[in-house]
């Protein structure tokens, strides 16, 4: 197997058996994306010479018998909304060309201290909203990769880097991978710190991981999972066990609900026509539940608290410089500036209404079934497809997690996506890899 290749798992193991080195490793990923970048456009910033020279700091500490992190040795792409001390964070505007943090965020500290290589900052959307960067989908370069988090999704499905990270506010996690084809993971709300993230919405920021297996994005998740009084969001508690969970078998065999949401009419028709043929094969294991009436009107409460929060979170942006806004954003920012008070309180108010009103189909399954997106990735580089099928499980702050392991009528990935209970994350991935082992996978 090349390198490049590698699951992050295989890597760490290689590694730490003297089998390669993280030198090596990097060098692998950096000659393949210098063959493919210039069609990709993946990465928002790149130094291979800095990348290299974290892989023989690696290198270095495993032959002192220096202690080693889960990660050791492993390249991360990271998405450029996230502070990194050695590297610019432009945010995907240039309203902050040029931004030089002085702090790595929290994710990326915790990054480095389980041994990863910061390999470069991946492409975001326009301050990681709706407007495109300048990435193109691996699959076909004439289709969006989907966003925010379009670079991290893209380079990890090209065979760039094994892991990378991003966020999602909507479907900026689990849209584009599964335009992409890879698995994106998005733990519960507040589980890992944001702090020196660039913040579009309290209330629905999240940060996510894409990887080449489910073990993958377990293992690198777990590895941002803390307590972080610098985010109050982030709860105390033991961090969660994910990896090893990810590779556990159930105790009794899952089962899933499967569930269209009140868009299923936005859904392609083959999409409608894949999930029917996956829920027949499923037999007694899949059974279709249908959601609450409550949230008939969840998608506009999302609405409403992300373009109110949008135009809190970039008023200075939108203030010194919406001449250089993309008239998507801006359009959004001039909504949530007339949304009242009362309604934005409303709207937050419903997020743990929404989620107690899901324990009864808890009660009798372990994880939601339904689509990632509404189809395919769409042909054209004007926008970043619809999030529709993701707002729900975003809203209520759930965890979800989308596999590669359907196509489309164009042969274009189609996202399986699996949402399990909030805090029930370890479930969640432990039913993720039953489910591919179960489709043969």
């Amino acid at each position: 197997m090349e390198l490049n290749l590698m699951s992050a798992t295989e890597a760490t193991e290689a590694i730490r058996a003297g089998k390669t080195s993280s030198e090596e490793l990097v060098s692998a990923c950096l000659d393949h994306i210098a063959g493919i970048e210039e069609h990709i456009g993946a990465w928002a910033f790149l130094d291979p010479d800095h990348a290299l020279a974290q892989a023989r700091d690696a290198d270095q500490a495993l032959q002192q018998g220096e202690p080693l992190g889960p990660l050791h040795g492993v390249p991360v792409g990271v998405k450029d909304i996230f502070d990194t001390r050695d590297m610019p964070t432009e945010d995907g505007t240039v309203l902050h060309a040029g931004r030089q943090p002085e702090e790595d965020a929290a994710a990326v500290a915790r990054l480095r201290e389980a041994g990863a290589v910061i390999l470069g900052k991946t492409v975001t959307t326009e301050l990681a909203v709706y407007a495109p960067g300048k990435t193109r989908n691996p699959h076909d370069p004439k289709c969006t990769p989907g966003g925010s988090s379009s670079g991290s999704a893209a380079s990890v499905a090209a065979g760039m880097v094994p892991l990378a990270i991003g966020t999602q506010t909507n479907g900026s996690v689990i849209r584009p991978a599964s335009f992409c084809g890879v698995y994106g993971y998005k733990p519960t709300f507040g589980r890992i710190s944001r702090h020196r993230v660039l913040q579009a919405s309290r209330p629905l920021d999240q940060i996510g991981v894409f990887a080449r297996t489910v073990e993958d994005a377990a293992l690198i998740a777990e590895q941002m999972m803390a307590f972080d009084s610098r985010d109050p969001d982030t709860r105390l508690g033991a961090r969660p066990r994910l990896f090893g969970a990810a590779a556990q078998e159930p105790p009794v065999e899952p089962r899933l609900a499967f569930v269209k949401t009140p868009v299923w009419n936005q859904a392609d028709s083959d999409t409608q026509e894949a999930f029917a043929e996956l829920v027949a094969h499923l037999g007694e294991r899949g059974a279709e539940e249908a959601l609450p009436e409550i949230f008939d009107d969840a998608v506009e409460q999302h609405r409403v608290i992300m373009e109110a929060d949008l135009a809190r979170s970039f008023e200075r942006e939108y203030d010194r410089g919406k001449d250089q806004l993309s008239a998507i954003l801006r359009k959004m920012i001039e909504r949530g500036q007339k949304v009242p008070a009362v309604a934005y309180n409303e709207a937050v108010s419903r997020i743990p209404v929404l989620n107690r009103s899901l324990e009864k189909i808890f009660e009798w399954h372990d994880a939601i079934l339904t689509p990632a997106t509404i189809g395919e990735a769409p042909v054209g580089l004007e926008s970043t497809g619809s999030p529709i099928f993701c707002t729900i499980w975003s809203l209520c702050g759930m965890p979800a997690i989308t596999l590669p392991l359907l196509e489309g009528g164009n042969s274009m990935p189609l996202g399986v996506q699996l949402v399990g209970p909030k805090g029930d994350d370890a479930r969640l991935l432990r039913t993720a890899r039953w489910l591919m082992e179960f489709l043969g996978r």
